[in-house]
C-alpha cells in the first residue's frame, strides 16, 4: 500500500522565514524543512494500480502559474491534540487547483474529500492541552507575512511513518503552465 497526496512546496526562503518563526519548544512536535506543504489533496492508502492510474490522471491537470504568500498563523484543535499552521493566500487559485485535482483523483475511483479546503503549512503538533503555549506562538507570530513565491508546479508525494515521524518522498512532479 502507497500513503499519498498532492501537495505545493514553498521556494526555500519561504519555508526559511517558517523554519525562523519556529521556537525551540518541547511542547510542539515542529515539522522539518522537508515537511513544510500546502496540501492540495490527501489520498491515504491506495495500492499500486490505483497510485499508478492517479499518477496518470495527475499528468492531465492543466492549471496556470500563480503566485502565492504566507500570511498570519492560527491553530486547529481536536479534543486532545493540535496543529499550529501558517496561512496562504489568495485561495482562490489555490481552490481551483486543487478542484482539478480532486476530479482527477474521483476519475480513478477515489471517494470525494468531503472536508472543506482550508489552505494552509503545516508547522507543529502537540498533544494533551497546549493553551498558553499555543497562544503565546499566535502573539509572537502574529502578523507572519512573507513575500510572494510563484508556484509551478505541484507534485505527488508519498508519505512513509516512522517513529522519527513522517518522511515524505516525491513520486512525480507536474508543472503548470
Amino acid at each position: 500500500m502507497h500513503r499519498l497526496f498532492v501537495a505545493l512546496r514553498p521556494s526555500e526562503p519561504i519555508r526559511d522565514l517558517l523554519i525562523d518563526a519556529m521556537d525551540d519548544s518541547a511542547d510542539f512536535r515542529w515539522q522539518t524543512d522537508e515537511q513544510l506543504h500546502v496540501t492540495l489533496r490527501f489520498v491515504g492508502e491506495v495500492d499500486r494500480p490505483v497510485a499508478d492510474d492517479l499518477a496518470d490522471a495527475l499528468g492531465r491537470v492543466r492549471a496556470e502559474r500563480f503566485q502565492l504568500r504566507a500570511k498570519d498563523v492560527g491553530r486547529f484543535e481536536g479534543r486532545n491534540s493540535g496543529a499550529l499552521w501558517a496561512g496562504v493566500e489568495p485561495k482562490e487559485p489555490l481552490a481551483a487547483l486543487a478542484a482539478k485535482i480532486e476530479r482527477g483523483c474521483q476519475s480513478v475511483g477515489l471517494e470525494p474529500d468531503r472536508r472543506a479546503f482550508h489552505p494552509h503549512i503545516t508547522l507543529a503538533r502537540w498533544k494533551g492541552r497546549r493553551t498558553r503555549e499555543v497562544a503565546r506562538f499566535l502573539e509572537r507570530n502574529r502578523g507572519l507575512v512573507s513575500e510572494p513565491w510563484e508556484v509551478d508546479a505541484f507534485t505527488l508525494f508519498e508519505s512513509r511513518l516512522s517513529k522519527h515521524g513522517a518522511h515524505y518522498e516525491k513520486v512525480a512532479v507536474y508543472p503548470l503552465d
